[in-house]
């Protein structure tokens, strides 16, 4: 039972470890166009990115696909600023309704934000147990993090739409726009 709240608390701190906050920059680029009314299509959008973040756990701890970290920390900012990016471009969020694409590039950014966290999660798992426990409480904390960010987000557009009565559109633009600025001189610094 002790190894069920240490690995949930490990997949908690890891989405919120000011260190590692391109986890923080990817939920919140993720959350942005979304609305209080809107919180189970995010919620399932969150979910997909866990499933995608634990997938990738799966390969790299039973060593059947191996990718070059240096592409992997390369490709984790640059997706980060794809998701703020295709804000910029639909900052209206009429495309949450139709786009199965969302969810499938939501899914493909987890599996690569999984194997970045790869060779850490190797070392925090106890071998002495499965696998797919270990997997399970570790993305148990990383989804209730993910939740309490993705519900923070949503307090936030409701305080910045609702209460201070700013447009939407522009609630979007200007934080997509800070998190692609964070993001650009890592990308250069990481390009392979």
């Amino acid at each position: 039972m002790n190894d069920f709240w240490l690995l949930v608390e490990l997949g908690f701190s890891h989405v919120w470890d000011w260190q590692g906050y391109d986890h923080l920059l990817f939920l919140m680029a993720l959350c942005l166009p979304f609305s209080m009314i809107e919180w189970k299509k995010l919620l399932w959008l969150i979910t997909y990115f866990t499933i995608g973040h634990s997938l990738s756990l799966v390969i790299a701890s039973l060593d059947l696909l191996t990718i070059s970290s240096t592409w992997i920390e390369f490709l984790i900012p640059l997706s980060i600023a794809a998701t703020a990016l295709h804000n910029i471009i639909f900052a209206q969020p009429r495309w949450l309704n139709s786009s199965k694409t969302v969810v499938w590039v939501t899914l493909f950014f987890g599996l690569i934000h999984g194997f970045g966290f790869a060779g850490y999660f190797d070392l925090i798992r106890d071998l002495e147990q499965p696998l797919w426990s270990s997997l399970l409480f570790f993305a148990l904390g990383i989804e209730a993090a993910q939740i309490a960010l993705g519900m923070l987000m949503l307090l936030l557009a409701f305080l910045v739409l609702n209460v201070w009565g700013r447009s939407r559109r522009d609630f979007i633009l200007v934080l997509s726009s800070i998190i692609i600025g964070i993001l650009l001189p890592i990308i250069f610094e990481r390009w392979p």
